[in-house]
């Protein structure tokens, strides 16, 4: 019988406020602020060196910072409550000789559950990762993406109230992303705060409802997905119709970015700019679809980065 796997308590809103960090002369953290909403997925993205991983390990207090906090529920988090975080840090940190199972079990362990429970535990999450066969296989037998998911498993185990995870996606297939992606919005529907990186824009975009932009350290943007869509989005349409669309170069207030024949993307000054096209279009011919343009994760990243 497999075991499910229930969270029994939720802390809090996971809150940064005024991070900064410093090596020598060089500020790698500038008053990062953000929040981690419970029961949400926290996408935060970057580039290389713009700041995630140390700001994630000043989460866990792995990194101390130089002013800033970190709040849990309300109040400075403390060692107690980082013993129900779960962490999967960008490099490797598993024992390769050890098997998997027994690997993720010792874990659960070492976060104070008995070994029948511990066992039924790593079983139950490395069936539900895909890695069911492979239990008593060893770690370094595994192939990088499967090393990768009992990493996961590993962050896991002990059924985390927040969970930060860097770069969880790497090495993943795309069928092993939708199997992660799945574990993970089960964890948040739970009741768990999810902070993930990625450079993998199209899975941040599919897989979170909140959104970090960092570069150089500072935070350029953050708030839900539908937010900062509505923040970057340009008053921008796609017409399609059966009629050539050429006409819609000499309309008033109308900006063409992309044209052939019968489809057309085009900025609007106004709505009502835009009102007028589709009137105008309905006259030509038939209307296949009207719509505006919602900009994608990435081409706000590259807005708010520049």
């Amino acid at each position: 019988m497999t075991t499910v796997l229930t969270r029994t308590t939720t802390t809090g809103l996971l809150e940064l406020e005024g991070l900064t960090k410093s090596y020598g002369a060089r500020r790698v953290l500038d008053d990062v602020s953000f929040r981690v909403e419970p029961g949400r997925l926290t996408g935060f993205v970057g580039g290389n060196g713009a700041g995630k991983t140390t700001t994630m390990r000043i989460v866990l207090g792995v990194l101390g910072s130089d002013g800033g906090t970190v709040r849990l529920g309300g109040h400075d988090v403390a060692a107690t409550d980082r013993r129900h975080f779960g962490y999967m840090p960008e490099e490797r940190g598993l024992y390769p000789k050890m098997k998997v199972l027994e690997q993720v079990a010792y874990l659960a362990r070492l976060h104070g559950f008995g070994k029948s429970e511990a066992t039924a535990r790593g079983e139950a999450l490395l069936a539900e990762l895909g890695l069911g066969e492979r239990l008593h296989d060893s770690i370094e037998s595994l192939s990088l993406g499967n090393q990768q998911r009992a990493q996961i498993a590993a962050a896991l185990v002990h059924d985390p109230e927040v969970l930060i995870l860097d770069e969880p996606f790497s090495g993943l297939d795309p069928l092993a992303v939708d199997v992660v992606a799945g574990v993970l919005q089960a964890r948040a529907a739970q009741g768990a705060a999810i902070l993930f990186s990625s450079h993998q824009l199209d899975v941040v975009e599919r897989l979170c409802d909140d959104l970090v932009i960092i570069a150089g350290g500072t935070i350029r943007a953050s708030g839900s997905r539908e937010q900062l869509r509505a923040q970057h989005s340009a008053p921008r349409y796609e017409l399609v119709s059966d009629a050539d669309a050429g006409w819609i170069r000499s309309e008033p207030g109308i900006t063409v970015v992309d044209f052939e024949r019968g489809t057309a993307v085009f900025d609007a000054a106004t709505p009502e700019d835009a009102q007028r096209v589709l009137r105008t279009a309905l006259g030509h011919g038939a209307v296949h679809s009207f719509a505006p343009q919602h900009p994608s994760l990435a081409q706000i990243f590259k807005e708010v980065i520049q």
